[in-house]
């Protein structure tokens, strides 16, 4: 699958960061990671640090799918309310997933201070708005759902959403636990890391071919012709690993991004924040260091790659609209535009693990609007399979749930 159109902005901006060769021959390794993305990189990461030998294999460069359309606004909140989660999988799953999501949070904090390559990692604030009256009461719910469970989440209404955000929405809900950062130099750090301790990475070498259910080692054709046998396989290929689980879990959608010239100025938003909002779907932004508006959204359901990437001045025009209605006086330019191709399953939870189609693979599938966050959170849960040790987490984010 084709996940994004050509002309992303971190390729564009960072340039060639590191090269890695393609597979030229034969290799044998612990776990074979497929997927040189953020995903991957932080699963390389990971599991080089509990002392697996790692191969990690993309058929594009490095970083240049998903990654590379991420606008990479780094949030706990999961797209399904906390209040609407309670009723679908019960209390104590619903919580602690939007518990597992704050600790996430924390966790790439402290991946990026870390990561050898400045990757842009700031904290910030999320303010989520009402996007119309109707929605303010549930939004007041939200709130008092989050803070019973520890949460800093506090609801702002009326005038005060002006005066303190600039923003015309009736009512929002304002989150303490938020970051943003700089996806294709944050999965670039990582690999770096990673193959300091031993891992090999290869790009432009695509697997084809491998049995699901293998009796010993993992024996994956590539399209270049070496072999890779590998006691574990972890696919880290986002939308693409659908195909391989047995299992239909999510629903694709086309999603559309840009961003502008740097401003002289922000005002009056403040750049310490991020936004989305309750209507669906949804449009959302943030800043980056230098004083550019990141913005996306303008959902629609994928059809192919080209009928997405023909409406991307089309969509790219509404997010840039909604920009304008709610900031006027900043009257930013449009440098780069884009389409990229994401997932949403029916509760809005990542699926991580082993499906029963194939109980000797493990899948790291980040769907929904904060797949960096999620991938933190599957990093955890195979490892501690792989390893052989108990994680009652991995019940969440199950197959066949």
């Amino acid at each position: 699958m084709d996940l994004k159109s050509s002309h992303p902005y971190w390729p564009i901006k960072n340039g060639l960061v590191a090269t890695y060769p393609p597979l030229e021959n034969d290799e044998e390794c612990d776990v074979l990671v497929l997927g040189g993305g953020i995903t991957g990189a932080i699963f390389a990461d990971r599991l080089t640090k509990e002392g697996f030998d790692v191969v990690v294999v993309d058929r594009r460069d490095i970083g240049h799918g998903s990654t590379s359309a991420s606008t990479a606004m780094l949030q706990y909140e999961i797209d399904t309310h906390l209040i609407d989660l309670l009723d679908m999988i019960g209390p104590e799953q619903a919580e602690r997933a939007y518990r597992l999501s704050v600790d996430s949070l924390a966790t790439l904090a402290q991946l990026a201070a870390e990561c050898p390559l400045d990757c842009g990692f700031t904290k910030k604030r999320s303010v989520y708005a009402a996007s119309t009256e109707a929605d303010v009461e549930s939004l007041r719910r939200e709130a008092l759902a989050r803070q019973r469970i520890g949460i800093e989440a506090e609801f702002v209404a009326g005038p005060e959403v002006r005066e303190r955000y600039a923003l015309p929405h009736p009512a929002a809900i304002v989150s303490a636990e938020a970051a943003t950062a700089d996806p294709y130099l944050f999965a670039h750090g990582l690999l770096k890391q990673a193959v300091r301790r031993g891992a090999r990475v290869y790009d432009r070498t695509e697997a084809t071919k491998f049995d699901p259910a293998f009796l010993g080692r993992h024996e994956i054709e590539t399209d270049r012709g070496p072999k890779i046998r590998a006691d574990d396989i972890v696919f880290a290929t986002g939308y693409e690993s659908q195909q391989y689980t047995g299992e239909k879990v999510c629903r694709f959608k086309s999603t559309y991004a840009l961003v502008t010239q740097p401003l002289a100025s922000v005002a009056p938003w403040n750049e310490h924040h991020l936004f989305w909002e309750s209507a669906r779907p949804y449009l959302y932004f943030r800043t980056t260091d230098d004083r550019r508006l990141v913005a996306g959204g303008a959902d629609l359901d994928f059809r192919s790659a080209l009928k997405r990437d023909a409406l991307i001045e089309r969509q790219t025009a509404h997010v840039f609209n909604g920009i304008k209605e709610l900031f006027p006086q900043l009257a930013p330019e449009i440098e780069y535009a884009w389409a990229g191709t994401f997932a949403e399953t029916k509760d809005g939870l990542a699926y991580i693990g082993r499906p029963a189609a194939l109980p000797h693979a493990y899948f790291a599938l980040g769907f929904g609007g904060n797949g960096i966050t999620y991938s933190t959170i599957a990093a955890d849960i195979v490892a501690d399979q792989l390893k052989g040790r108990p994680n009652t987490d991995a019940e969440i984010f199950r197959f066949g749930r």
